[in-house]
């Protein structure tokens, strides 16, 4: 008896291996893939060209994988969202796909896609089946003893951890090659953007091999010093997966199963540099979850709804500066001109340059998180939002709105030698590591390098006024 073919539709899951929807579908019969290109949806979302440039090829990685097994993959270009019903399902009649097979998404906008995809197959005798995969527990499986979401990182995190097994951590293997299906090629993937891409396709190699070859070398070498280094810009000391981890060139199982080997099966106990990188992926699965219980986050709106009346300021010189990396702040410039250069910024800081633009300047966070994500390789709605409300002290588990970190603090704690500011501040690798923190007048009129733009006690004041006065 002739098997079913079966159309599996690649999101941000551009991978073979442990693919749930991919996996299952193989069970299933011959399979036929397809991703979809909506440039003018991912712009509304914000995506920049960076990142739209890494998609591009990533999909192109994922098609010589597919191809290799025999799994033709199509192509299908739309304007949005809202034309991917009719044109997949317009797709799967003419290859005789019955049933279409995909990995949930969170995001709003995705949901109701998804929602409009499997209701037109549905109304059209299809089969749809969709997967958990991007995240351990789906969302509303993880609540709170009040039967909420969780709004704090710490409660969920040990909810994680006390719920999981393995059958979720369970790696699926890639399928076999199968039979090619008759008359059926692969499509050219198109050019994702148009817009000027400021990466280095060099230093962001697309694939699941080059994520692969990135986790091997971050345990192999850099994992030991995780926990003493992840915090030292200047230190390569994390693990650089993120780009990959957005776009499902790699599974957050593949990522944690390798750590637990490590530490002997363990995942929250034992080595705390590979369960402090383990906590750090559960709070990726963490913002997923946010965007399903509170979707207003997804609307632009602050999870803390009582700063919705903040008194933001609107100076457009301001934010521009910023976004130059010309605060006259050495630690915030160099990483401001470290994001727009390469298209990826330190984790520790991200907090720094949101925490500075959002209470330092007063300005309202959506116009950084905006900038961060037009910018980024790795931007990706939850962890980007939740990151920026955290340090503007308007989302979940937020950091208190009287925590406003001094750059020049943070410079001499994070970066004692001055070695990531020398690296990316021209001039000031000639200064003495003690004087890269914050430069006398000289040395800046000799390299040109401004003063401080506003006066860290003053602004400090400013924003607790600010913050007070919500009440």
């Amino acid at each position: 008896m002739t098997q079913q073919r079966q159309l599996v539709w690649f999101r941000t899951d551009l991978r073979s291996e442990d693919n749930t929807a991919l996996y299952h579908a193989a069970e299933r019969g011959p399979v036929i893939a397809v991703a979809t290109c909506t440039p003018r949806q991912w712009q509304a979302h914000g995506h920049g060209p960076n990142k739209l440039d890494f998609w591009q090829r990533g999909v192109v990685a994922l098609s010589e994988k597919l191809d290799a097994l025999a799994m033709p993959l199509k192509i299908i270009s739309a304007d949005d969202f809202d034309a991917l019903p009719d044109k997949l399902l317009e797709l799967a009649e003419q290859l005789d796909c019955r049933a279409l097979h995909f990995n949930d998404e969170y995001g709003l906008n995705e949901c109701r896609r998804d929602s409009a995809v499997a209701k037109r197959f549905h109304d059209a005798g299809h089969e749809v089946h969709r997967y958990t995969d991007q995240i351990a527990f789906a969302p509303g499986e993880l609540l709170t003893g009040s039967g909420n979401y969780y709004s704090v990182f710490t409660p969920f995190y040990k909810s994680w951890l006390k719920n999981i097994d393995a059958a979720r951590l369970n790696q699926l293997s890639a399928p076999k090659r199968q039979q090619a299906p008759a008359e059926v090629t692969r499509d050219h993937v198109p050019q994702f953007t148009r817009r000027k891409v400021t990466i280095d396709a060099n230093d962001w190699p697309a694939g699941e091999e080059a994520a692969q070859q990135r986790l091997a070398q971050f345990l192999q070498k850099r994992a030991a010093r995780y926990d003493e280094e992840r915090n030292f810009p200047a230190c390569d000391s994390t693990s650089g997966l993120s780009a990959w981890l957005a776009l499902g060139m790699i599974s957050w199982r593949q990522c944690v199963n390798a750590a637990a080997s490590r530490n002997g099966e363990r995942l929250g106990d034992g080595d705390a540099n590979l369960t402090g990188w383990i906590s750090e992926l559960v709070w990726r699965e963490f913002y997923q979850h946010v965007l399903v219980g509170f979707p207003r986050v997804n609307r632009h709106e602050p999870f803390q709804e009582q700063t919705r009346a903040m008194a933001w300021r609107d100076s457009d010189d301001d934010f521009n500066r910023w976004c130059r990396g010309e605060t006259g702040y050495p630690l915030v410039d160099a990483a401001m001109r470290q994001l727009t250069a390469t298209g990826w910024m330190h984790n520790r800081l991200r907090m720094v340059t949101a925490m500075f633009l959002s209470k330092h300047l007063l300005i309202d966070w959506r116009r950084g998180e905006a900038f961060f994500l037009e910018q980024l390789v790795d931007g990706e709605l939850g962890a980007n939002n939740g990151g920026w409300q955290w340090a503007a002290s308007t989302g979940t588990d937020a950091s208190p709105y009287f925590r406003i970190f001094n750059p020049t603090t943070q410079s001499q704690r994070f970066d004692p030698e001055g070695t990531f500011i020398a690296r990316y501040l021209p001039g000031f690798e000639k200064l003495e590591s003690s004087s890269r923190h914050d430069p006398d007048a000289e040395s800046r009129r000799r390299l040109d390098y401004p003063q401080p733009m506003v006066d860290h006690r003053a602004a400090r004041q400013r924003a607790l006024e600010a913050f007070k006065s919500l009440g």
